[in-house]
């Protein structure tokens, strides 16, 4: 089969590789265009495009696929499928309708639940017991389109958005190498879309965290988000990050720092800060920010 990879992020990476791995032919990878990034600002390729280029594939990073132009390129590597994975472009229909098979998306949930741009954030954030991968048909809605093949795991207390990435991720790569093998007997699964729930794009606001909420939910919220936005707090008129806590016993005013251990009380329970850093400063421990007259007993975060 000719098969066209489409991927920007380190997400879909994996699936690439496995791709090659393979054995499969992979005739042209489309990713979006390199883009300033880190301090630096320094204009850099993307994950996938750089592991495209160790392959040697041929690759595409056009602003849009909306316009004839890109779609006829597109259309002119006569593939028999393409796979979709954490892309960020809209793919109109005359994109989705070129390959004989269709456009085939790896996605980062248990579909219907999370459609959208953060599922694997939103799986830890609102305390699911799992999460997973959909290897889905594409159509013109917004992940909506019929179930291919499904992948668990399993989300405990103490898992942080990287590992579920990079499990998910690993999950990916696996899964379409099972679908492709059998895509002429597969038997697609309509989604319940009275099921579906959205996890919008995250936004830096996402990261301030409410101490009236439950210690647990706060500890979700914080394995959740970080690396970014991350989450944050402030404290005498500073601001802190919360970079690792977990739910203790413990009970005050919601924000108020109850002793030199970093217990943070809330609306239930209390949370044990862990690592935090000062805006402009580095990582370091509760001791380490007390020591530092960054945060001090009996002052209320908010």
């Amino acid at each position: 089969m000719r098969i066209v990879f489409m991927g920007t992020p380190q997400f879909a990476v994996p699936a690439l590789d496995a791709l090659v791995a393979a054995g499969h032919n992979v005739v042209a990878v489309y990713s979006q265009p390199p883009r300033p990034a880190g301090r630096g600002q320094q204009v850099q390729k993307s994950p996938v495009q750089l592991c495209a280029e160790k392959h040697g594939i041929p690759v595409f990073t056009p602003k849009t696929l909306k316009t004839p132009e890109p779609q006829a390129e597109f259309a002119a590597h006569n593939a028999d499928v393409a796979i979709v994975a954490a892309y960020g472009l809209i793919l109109p229909k005359a994109v989705l309708d070129a390959p004989k098979h269709g456009c085939i998306n790896i996605h980062a949930s248990l579909l219907p639940r999370w459609r959208g741009a953060s599922p694997i954030q939103h799986a830890i954030w609102m305390g699911d017991a799992q999460s997973g991968v959909t290897i889905m048909q594409m159509d013109v809605g917004l992940d909506t389109g019929a179930m291919l093949k499904k992948g668990t795991v399993p989300i405990t207390q103490q898992t942080t958005c990287q590992q579920l990435h990079d499990a998910l991720s690993a999950m990916g790569g696996k899964l379409v190498i099972e679908v492709l093998e059998n895509i002429n007997s597969l038997s697609p699964e309509k989604q319940d879309d009275a099921q579906s729930n959205y996890a919008p794009m995250l936004k830096k606001e996402d990261g301030k965290i409410d101490w009236s909420q439950p210690a647990s939910r706060i500890d979700c919220q914080i394995r959740a988000l970080n690396p970014w936005p991350g989450t944050f707090t402030t404290g005498g008129g500073k601001r802190l990050k919360v970079l690792e806590a977990r739910p203790e016993a413990g009970s005050g005013p919601a924000g108020t720092v109850l002793n030199k251990a970093g217990h943070i009380a809330c609306g239930k329970d209390a949370l044990k800060l862990i690592r935090v850093q000062p805006d402009g400063g580095k990582p370091m421990d509760f001791a380490a920010a007390l020591n530092g007259n960054y945060i001090k007993i009996g002052d209320v975060l908010v």
